[in-house]
């Protein structure tokens, strides 16, 4: 498999348009479509003729570690200096049945094996970097339909971190993995009502070097029992480079078309030898400079307090700044090493290391506005919400190939995020002239230690074909969540009132502006202890018939006990066509953020706020202790090889939830005010806290081909891939009686819009790659489904926004000026398309600030053109 991970292939495809004329609205018929296309496939692919001199048969071989010498130290490794990467034809792969003596993932595998009884689609560094991002998550959402990561995360604090969905499910239901071992949570808590994030917590990959990475990997079947029982949705690993000489550096300049958003990156990394019996020292590092874009529509209401005041013809309508990716500057390294310590043991260490300023734009305040304090803002305010983050992990441990008959992986492992938010360009109006304009509101800390051990024994029986692959573990962790209280100004009231104005003398919100400062009752830390004890036994009953069966058993000490299982099989019916089929359940406790994140936004005469769910507000409320998600996925799926240059993969599955982990509605009126203040918390008129409200059902399927062709013009690779995910709630939990008898309701109709529908159930890939000598051109055809914006949670079903399919393209054409030197030019959204224009009630809900749907998957910035070189060394 030395070659495999630079090939293009049926499992890594990206591609399509899809053609066939369904309806939008409609969702189970759309899935049976995809079954009906899938058989007729698959039922072809049975009936061609048997090509028993095919390409080589790709290795199933995990990527193991080893130390017997330094050849066998990269199995399956790319050599990123190779300067044939692009002048070679990436082949389709080959389904295979030979496999190796030893079935399955063992102690030593940082990889997840391929052609076994889970799935898993793997994109290489090659890959990555021929889609012109330069996030990680937005390189992988272009590779892969079944994720979607929208370029803008969203205002407040959403719009902070990175993140994205897997099979159309919550950012933090997909279990994120470097080199196997599970990343720590960010600190950042996506409250904001508004996008496919809100109300989630996930780890943030996108804070690990690209040039680090050797390859992505997303197991979507049986990642609950190899990596951890809250792989709900799966689990992205990120597996980094282990390579002994060479590196590449490359740069990249961007931009979108109207001139803004121009971005700088810059990233190298460099591998060397440690001694000479197979050790290793890999060490990243990338720099992104971005600034801001600006799609925001004209501010129109009054700017002044006088309607007709001649400086509101001066300044102009185009005072927002809210719709547009931030102002960002994000600085990372890592380092992945091994050394052998003795014979058959090693030393090895992962480390990362980033951090990030941000600038983000908050609702612009006019003139007219009493929250202003006029003498510091004659002309009203555009306030900026300023994070800055630090965040890091360090990995360490000693693996053993051979140590009492056993394969042997102890380890220890520490993750932190820290987010420190500043608001800038603002005021407190209750200290009047003597109200400071920048705040300190709050300082977030996640961190997680984790220490254990794997163990793979491999037994050998003559009742069965291979050895049996027995894996067995235990990890201790303790994760904590810190929230730290603002300075006082920005949450106290300082006694002043409107200062003039023909409001002058009334009483004002207090706090900062825009972003209300996290108070001393708030802040706090949680912390919780986890025992995760696994089992894993991988066999084969036949030559062609392989079985996985495995578990955990964990105890929280927060939410008590869940034991989890997984089953899988895969048959090999020939060379060219296999089946497999999967059973998992899940658990998936909720994060501690979840619980206990308080965030306030300041109106002129009242505050929304995001209260603890453990706090007397929320319990004033009717709120009462989290439980985890319980989760069951039953899937079946099938790999063909057409033809010797034609391969398949399709998938059908249901992703079952109970008791989903998710935001409230957003209770208000008077009647909710006055319970608040009753237990200390004045002047919130709007709340929510995070619950259980729903039971949900995922139905879902996907389909991967790929096709080499050779010819005297240049080789073609066509590639098509496509994923449907259909959510749908199955069950309402209890609305708490205090809220109903409020007429309230827990999870109401804007909520299940935002669960839902809030990303498309469908996203269709088609691409043409072309390579001839030193030249290469890519092609790709993206078509996302429909979707609804809802831009506030205060409008009601006919005034939400509901976007219509889309259909972009992205273009590259590179060019070797010599072996090791690589230039291009590309184009993502070359055809600066722009998202549903969003109508007239959702632009008013935000000053009409925004003008297009704000979760679009693709973005409302239009085309964005790259230049970028790429030398190897």
């Amino acid at each position: 498999m030395a070659g495999s991970l630079r090939r293009f292939t049926g499992r890594q495809g990206c591609g399509g348009k899809w053609r066939i004329h369904m309806s939008e609205n409609s969702r189970c018929p759309q899935i049976y479509w995809y079954i009906c296309i899938t058989s007729c496939v698959v039922g072809a692919g049975m009936l061609l003729p048997s090509h028993t001199a095919q390409a080589q048969a790709v290795s199933q071989a995990p990527d193991q570690a080893t130390f017997t010498s330094k050849s066998n130290r990269h199995i399956n490794k790319p050599n990123p200096a190779s300067p044939s990467a692009r002048n070679v034809v990436k082949q389709a792969e080959a389904i295979t049945v030979s496999g190796t003596a030893t079935p399955g993932n063992s102690a030593l595998s940082i990889s997840t094996r391929e052609h076994s009884t889970v799935q898993v689609f793997r994109y290489s560094a090659e890959q990555l970097r021929e889609t012109g991002q330069t996030s990680i998550y937005a390189a992988i959402a272009q590779l892969s339909p079944a994720v979607t990561s929208t370029p803008f995360a969203g205002i407040g604090g959403n719009g902070l971190n990175k993140s994205m969905q897997l099979r159309n499910l919550g950012a933090d239901q997909t279990l994120m993995l470097v080199n196997g071992k599970r990343r720590h949570v960010d600190a950042n808590f996506n409250y904001y009502q508004s996008g496919q994030n809100y109300g989630t917590d996930p780890a943030d990959l996108s804070l690990i070097p690209m040039s680090a990475i050797d390859h992505v990997e997303i197991i979507t079947e049986g990642a609950s029992a190899l990596y951890g029982q809250d792989a709900e949705a799966g689990a992205v690993n990120i597996v980094l480079k282990q390579d002994t000489h060479g590196g590449t550096f490359d740069l990249q300049n961007s931009g979108y078309y109207p001139g803004d958003g121009q971005t700088v990156d810059g990233n190298v990394d460099y591998g060397m030898a440690l001694g000479r019996n197979g050790g290793y020292l890999n060490v990243a590092a990338q720099i992104t400079n971005q600034l801001r874009t600006n799609r925001s529509g004209p501010y129109l209401g009054s700017l002044y307090l006088d309607p007709s005041d001649p400086r509101a013809a001066a300044l102009g309508r185009n005072v927002q700044n809210l719709s547009g990716s931030p102002q960002s500057l994000l600085e990372t390294v890592s380092l992945n090493a091994a050394y052998p310590v003795a014979k058959n043991f090693e030393f090895y260490n992962t480390s990362t290391f980033a951090h990030k300023d941000i600038q983000e734009a908050q609702t612009y305040r006019a003139a007219s506005n009493d929250l202003i304090i006029r003498s510091f803002y004659p002309n009203g305010t555009q306030p900026y919400l300023i994070g800055t983050e630090n965040d890091f992990q360090v990995n360490d441990g000693i693996r053993s190939s051979n140590f009492l008959g056993m394969e042997w992986d102890i380890y220890a492992n520490y993750g932190r995020d820290q987010m420190a938010n500043e608001i800038r360009d603002t005021d407190n109006p209750t200290y009047g002239l003597a109200s400071p304009r920048s705040f300190s509101t709050a300082r977030f800390i996640s961190d997680e230690l984790a220490a254990g051990f794997k163990s793979t024994k491999f037994f050998h029986t003559s009742l069965l074909p291979r050895p049996i692959n027995f894996s067995y573990g235990f990890e201790y962790r303790r994760d904590s969540f810190h929230i730290g209280a603002g300075e006082p100004a920005s949450y106290t009231d300082g006694g002043a009132t409107v200062l003039d104005g023909p409001d002058a003398g009334h009483v004002v919100a207090a706090g900062a502006v825009d972003k209300f400062g996290v108070p001393p009752l708030a802040a706090g830390t949680q912390v919780r202890n986890v025992f995760d004890g696994s089992v894993n036994l991988d066999f084969f009953a036949t030559r062609k018939w392989e079985w996985t069966l495995g578990g955990h058993a964990v105890g929280y000490s927060d939410v008590g006990a869940a034991a989890t299982g997984s089953i899988g099989t895969r048959y090999n019916f020939t060379k060219n066509f296999a089946l497999r089929a999967n059973a998992n359940t899940g658990f998936r406790p909720p994060t501690l953020a979840e619980e206990a994140f308080f965030s306030e936004t300041t109106f002129p005469t009242y505050r929304t706020a995001q209260l603890p769910v453990n706090s007397p507000w929320a319990r004033a409320l009717g709120a009462s202790k989290l439980k985890g998600e319980q989760s069951r996925s039953f899937s079946v799926g099938a790999d063909v090889t057409l033809l010797p240059n034609w391969t398949l993969t399709a998938n059908l599955y249901r992703i079952s939830i109970n008791d989903r982990l998710y935001n409230s509605s957003l209770f208000g009126g008077t009647n909710i005010e006055s319970i608040l203040a009753g237990v200390g918390l004045p002047n919130v008129l709007y709340a929510s806290y995070y619950s259980n409200p729903v039971n949900t059902a995922t139905n879902g399927g996907d389909i991967s081909t790929s096709y080499t062709l050779h010819t005297t013009s240049g080789t073609f690779l066509f590639s098509f891939s496509v994923n449907i995910a259909d959510t749908e709630i199955t069950h309402h939990n209890a609305t708490p009686g205090i809220l109903t008898a409020l007429g309230q309701t827990s999870f109401n109709r804007t909520n299940e819009e935002f669960l839902l529908h809030s990303a498309p159930k469908n996203i269709e890939n088609l691409s043409v790659s072309w390579n001839k000598g030193p030249y290469s051109f890519r092609v790709q055809e993206q078509r996302f489904g429909s979707y609804t914006w809802v831009a506030s949670p205060s409008l009601v079903q006919t005034q939400w926004t509901y976007a219509g399919p889309s259909y972009i393209t992205n273009l590259e054409l590179g060019y070797d000026v010599f072996k090791r030197w690589h230039i291009a030019v590309g184009a993502y959204n070359a055809g600066n398309h722009y998202p549903t224009r969003a109508n007239a009630a959702s632009r008013a809900a935000l000053q009409n600030a925004f003008i297009y749907a704000g979760n679009s998957p693709y973005g409302f910035n239009g085309g964005m053109y790259y230049v970028k070189t790429s030398l190897k060394f």
